[in-house]
Parts: C-alpha cells; sequence; structure tokens
C-alpha cells in the first residue's frame, strides 16, 4: 500500500475544545467537527470523543486506516493511557483512551505529546525539508536528518526527532524542558521566563507598574502599534530571547540538530531573536580566567538570506588522506540553524501525527 494511500483520523485535543479532522496525502479530508471538551466530566468527554472519530468516519465512508492524535502529557504514550492533566482534570488517575478507541475502533491508535508531534511535522513536511532543499538550491551537498522543535505559548514546549524517529523515553517524557533552571532566577523553571506570562511579567517590572498586559499588546507597544512604555516592551522581548537563547544553546548541545520554533509568540521573531542569538554565541569562563564559547557549533538565523548563504557555504578545505596521494574535502564547520514554523503549530501537530500514524503502518506492512 503506498503512502499517499493512507487514510488517519486526528484530534486536537485542548482543554475547552476538540477538533477532529481527516487527514489523507497531508491534505485535510472534508469539515473539521469541533465539540467542548467537556474536561471535568469523563464519561461526557470520552463519548464526545467517541462521537467525533465516529462522524469523521462516516464522512470517510469508514475507509480510514489508524487513529492518530496529540493528547496531553503527562500521559503513557506508548500504550495510549492518559494520566493526571491540569487542563482536563477528569482524566486525573489513569484513562486507557488508546485502548479503549482501538476496541471502538478496530485500527491501531497513536496517541503523542503536541510537541513531539509539532516536531515530526515540521521535520516531514515543514521546516526540515525546506532547510534541506534550500542547501541543494544553494549548492551544498549538506543535508540534516534531525530536528529540535520548541513551541511559544502559554508554556515552554519541546520535541526531538532524531533521523526520522521520534523521540519518546522510557517514560513517555523525554523533552520536558520547561523544567530546565531559569537563566534570570535560578530558583524557578525556564518556563517562568519563556512564556506568555514571562513577557507579561517584564513588561511590567521594567514599566514599573502593577498591571499586567498580554503579550500581543506588548509587542504592539514595541512596535509602535500601540499607546505604552515602548523601551519597556522592547526590554520585555530582549529579556526573553535571552533566556530563550541559553535554554536552546543546551539544547543544541545534547541534540546536535537544527531548531525549528512555532506556537503565538514566535511571531515577535524579530523582537527576541537577536538577543537569543547573542545568548547562543556568548561565553564561558574559566576559574583560571579563559573565555570558551559557549556553544562549539556556530548557530545561524535562517530567517536572514545572508546568513543562510554562509550556512549553506559552511568552512570547506581539502585535507591529504595519510600515507596517500589523494585528498578529500573536509568542511571543518559544525553548525545549525534556527527557523521559524513552516506549516503553523496547529497544522504541523496534525501532518505529525498523519506521519506518524503511516510510518507506524507503513512499517507493518514491510
Amino acid at each position: 500500500m503506498r503512502q499517499s494511500e493512507f487514510c488517519i483520523l486526528s484530534l486536537d485535543a485542548g482543554g475547552t475544545n476538540f477538533v477532529f479532522s481527516a487527514i489523507q496525502n497531508e491534505k485535510q479530508i472534508g469539515e473539521s467537527i469541533k465539540t467542548p471538551s467537556h474536561g471535568n466530566d469523563l464519561p461526557k468527554s470520552l463519548e464526545t470523543i467517541m462521537s467525533g472519530f465516529k462522524q469523521l468516519a462516516q464522512q470517510v465512508e469508514n475507509n480510514f486506516h489508524a487513529i492518530s492524535f496529540a493528547f496531553p502529557g503527562p500521559s503513557d504514550y506508548e500504550h495510549g493511557i492518559i494520566g493526571d492533566l491540569g487542563n482536563l482534570p477528569a482524566y486525573c488517575g489513569g484513562v486507557p483512551l488508546g485502548p479503549m478507541l482501538e476496541e471502538q475502533f478496530e485500527v491501531p491508535v497513536f496517541i503523542n505529546n503536541d510537541g513531539d508531534l509539532f516536531t515530526f511535522g515540521e521535520a516531514f513536511a515543514g521546516a526540515l525539508p525546506k532547510i534541506n532543499e534550500n542547501l541543494k538550491t544553494l549548492g551544498s551537498s549538506k543535508q540534516y536528518k534531525n530536528l529540535i522543535g520548541i513551541t511559544l505559548g502559554t508554556g515552554f514546549g519541546l520535541g526531538v526527532v532524531n533521523e526520522g524517529k521520534m523521540l519518546r523515553g522510557d517514560n513517555s517524557m523525554p523533552a520536558e524542558v520547561w523544567l530546565l533552571r531559569n537563566y534570570p532566577n535560578n530558583k524557578y523553571n525556564v518556563e517562568e521566563s519563556i512564556s506568555i506570562r514571562g513577557i507579561a511579567r517584564n513588561y511590567q517590572r521594567e514599566n514599573q507598574s502593577k498591571e499586567l498586559i498580554n503579550p500581543l499588546e506588548v509587542y504592539k507597544i514595541a512596535i509602535d502599534e500601540m499607546p505604552g512604555n515602548k523601551t519597556a516592551a522592547i526590554k520585555a522581548y530582549e529579556q526573553f530571547g535571552e533566556s530563550l537563547g541559553d535554554a536552546m544553546a543546551s539544547l543544541i548541545s545534547l541534540f546536535d540538530a537544527n531548531l525549528v520554533i512555532g506556537g503565538g509568540l514566535a511571531g515577535a521573531w524579530d523582537l527576541f531573536i537577536p538577543s537569543a542569538m547573542n545568548a547562543m554565541q556568548s561565553e564561558f569562563i574559566t576559574p583560571e580566567g579563559k573565555r570558551t564559547p559557549r556553544l562549539t557549533h556556530h548557530v545561524f538565523n535562517l530567517e536572514d538570506d545572508k546568513e543562510f548563504v554562509n550556512f549553506a557555504a559552511g568552512e570547506q578545505i581539502e585535507i591529504k588522506i595519510p600515507f596517500s596521494d589523494e585528498t578529500m574535502n573536509y568542511d571543518k564547520m559544525p553548525r545549525v540553524g534556527i527557523i521559524k514554523s513552516r506549516l503553523g503549530t496547529s497544522k504541523a501537530v496534525s501532518l505529525g501525527a498523519y506521519h506518524f500514524a503511516v510510518s507506524k503502518l507503513m512499517s507493518d506492512h514491510s
């Protein structure tokens, strides 16, 4: 069976609403179905999920091959068991949602974290293929296989794809990036700075006010679309970028991969990326006073065309093979790039769910 023939039923599960859709060949089939999630009433919420998938099944005339979707954690994703959720409290205690759906619909069911699926979608159909396509266009032979995905919004989310496979961990909790230590204040976790509330607090502090305003308003003040303290607004996003850059430096050191950024706050890219890049390009100081780079990698802002050209070029030299007259080319620059989502967060999650299911089904058919 060809990849394009698989039809996958999916769900975008939020604390307020559930949105159901069917996907085939990376395209949505028919209309989405949106319902309240009933997160405080487990029987009603489960009935809503079954009803939503039944309606999708009717839309595709029962011609579907799997169910694959994102659900909040902590959860045991491998076994389809939902754990203690903050925004869907009725599921607390452990609910075997995957097994229930497999029994009802008699197809494989795959459940994953939304940050993981965002990254999987960008790795298969968004940022990663776009980077590799642009590298080929610029005449570079370098091609990337790995991707780190970050979502910036209410919280700080992460996913990692390693050579086409999602990093899932032994406890379905491999990417709890929000629990990194906070760069400006080590008593807090990093999400207190890298989130909507982090920007709001930054502006409140810099403006010396009691009022908390949302990041969109802070952004509008910074770009002169709304009255307010412009200096404080710009500073709020610079501080956000500094914390983000420090966290991204740790992630790049661990996973050695390009990094894609999505989520609502990614729209303020021009305000935070300069300070994020500065943080990644900063230095450590040894006890002896020696300065060493924060990263072994060179990091490039791939939204800047000139930087992408330098990223593609690398640092090519010719080296001699010992005990031989032959030589070979050597690119001596370890490098990664930072890029914005090419799909948008919601679409990336949906396509991630689709590609995850298809990869599993193709594996089973091989």
